[in-house]
């Protein structure tokens, strides 16, 4: 089974729940797909995967604006760039794996284990 059908599969479920597709292809992992990593859809992941990978970019991406932008020309204190950039990556992180989690219990979705290739 190789993993882009198991990924067709997978699309072709959360499309038939109804729900927007911006919600269950996020433009992150469109790019990634695209480049060949074999991710699950967000809704498939863990929580555990989904809060480390959501958190990792989000507080990586918030603490570089945040540090041009703003910190840079306040503080210039790189404690404060880092605390802040974990912290919001955490809480984002949070906050979107249990979006995930409650989207894949609201539909039923089966495991990503459990998800064939299509014919």
């Amino acid at each position: 089974m190789s993993s882009p059908s198991r990924l067709d599969s997978a699309l072709a479920i959360l499309a038939a729940t109804g729900m927007w597709r911006s919600s269950y292809e996020p433009p992150l992992y469109r790019l990634l797909w695209r480049l060949g990593l074999p991710l699950p859809p967000p809704h498939f992941a863990s929580f555990g995967f989904n809060f480390a990978f959501t958190a990792a970019w989000f507080g990586t991406a918030w603490g570089a604006i945040m540090w041009i932008f703003v910190w840079s020309k306040v503080s210039g204190s790189g404690v404060v760039a880092i605390t802040g950039a974990v912290v919001a990556g955490v809480l984002f992180g949070l906050i979107m794996a249990a979006h995930y989690r409650y989207g894949a219990r609201k539909y039923k979705l089966p495991l990503w284990s459990e998800v064939n290739a299509g014919p």
